[in-house]
Order: C-alpha cells, then structure tokens, then sequence
C-alpha cells in the first residue's frame, strides 16, 4: 500500500525543526507533503514554530506572542538557522504544505495569506482546535481542512463532518481500526503521526492509513525507516 508522506516540521529527524532548511531537505528527499506549525508573534507575524514559547527550539526564552517578528529574528532557531514565518516557506519550497495552526488566533492572518495568494490548491489547514478549522473554513471557501487530535479519538470523525474538515490527522499509538473504519466510511482522508519505525510503518499499513506523518526521510526512499 502507498502511503502520502508528510514531512514532520520539515524533516526534524535531521535538521532543525520547523526551519527552512528542514523544509528544502524535506522537499529535496521527496517527501509528498511538508508540514509545518503557525503561530501569531506580537505584531501579528505568522511565525513558523512548535511551541508557543521559543524557550526549547532557539536560544531565547519567553512566549512568540510577546515577542515582534524582529526579536525573534536575533534568536538562532538551530544550527544558524533563524526562525521563518509562512510566506518565507512558501517562497523556499514549491511541494504542498500542512499548515498547521497552533494558536487559534492565527486562523484570520492564515485566511488572508491564503486568499491573497489562492493558495486553496496548495495549502492544506490543520489544528486541534475544532473552532481555528471552523473560522478558516468560513473565511476561504474551497480550502481544505483536517482535525488532528491526539488522546481524544472516540468523536473525532463527528468532530470533523462538524466543521467541513474532509480529513483527519490522528496520533497512530492512539488509532484504532474502527476509527479508521469509521472516518472512511464518511468519506474522510486519515493520516497519522508519528511514523518513524519499521514497526509503525506495519502499523500504519496494517490500519488502512492513506498517510504518514513522519521525521526520517528514509520513509519515502525506502519504505523502511530505521529503529
């Protein structure tokens, strides 16, 4: 069975995560999807990073939301790397893209970047936040969305019909067979994450997945990654 690959903050396994040289590794090693995560910075910046502090994945210390765009570019994001936002990945790669929004509060500043550049096509919107999925929706019509959850399983396909999502990204040491069962029979593409292992990989095939969240590009050359 093929499975989409989806590179996990780029490719984190080797590069910085969430950096545009994670992202143009992961396009180069041909992953099919790259995604990446959004958060608002004080002055409205669509900032490209995990966590909604910088304390684990720079130099500095302290929330994104109150630091300006120009602060956080004096933080080292990895290996001289500098923390991107979203139209800097746009420009750097050409693959499609998960975008994957954090803090609610950069559903609108994503809309807008999406309709200003008709990026409906391209850009897939992801979140845990069932109203974040529901806001962008409602903004730009024709985007694609998908609900990602990780503990909460039991109404995630219900969640999903809910806000128009057309997808669902799932941890997979949480996905079971009849939740996959479930999500297909209502027409719903599911993903899951984290795949990395030989034993995951069998997992995911084993469940029916129609893609795999992963941080080794050796998943897409290969078909088996290494433990």
């Amino acid at each position: 069975m093929s499975l989409l690959t989806i590179g996990h903050r780029g490719v984190m396994g080797v590069a910085p995560e969430n950096t545009l040289r994670s992202f143009v590794q992961a396009e180069k090693a041909g992953l099919d999807v790259i995604e990446l995560d959004l958060h608002l910075s004080e002055d409205g910046a669509l900032v490209v990073m995990h966590d909604a502090t910088v304390d684990r994945t720079t130099d500095g210390t302290g929330p994104i939301s109150g630091k300006t765009l120009a602060e956080l570019r004096t933080l080292d994001a990895g290996d001289g790397e500098r923390v991107p936002v979203f139209e800097e990945v746009l420009d750097a790669i050409t693959a499609p893209i998960q975008a994957e929004i954090k803090d609610v509060h950069a559903a609108r500043a994503l809309a807008s970047v999406l309709d200003e550049r008709d990026l409906t096509g391209r850009v897939q919107v992801i979140s845990f936040h069932d109203e974040a999925l529901a806001e962008v929706r409602e903004l730009v019509p024709g985007v694609r969305t998908a609900l990602v959850a990780d503990e909460r399983q039991a109404d995630v396909v219900e969640r999903a019909l809910a806000v128009g999502a057309t997808a669902l990204v799932l941890n997979i040491r949480r996905l079971t067979l009849d939740t996959v069962e479930r999500a297909h029979a209502a027409g719903l593409w599911v993903g899951g994450w984290v795949v990395n292992t030989r034993e995951e990989l069998r997992l995911a095939r084993a469940l029916g997945l129609d893609g795999a969240t992963t941080d080794r590009p050796e998943i897409r050359l290969t078909g088996h990654p290494e433990d």
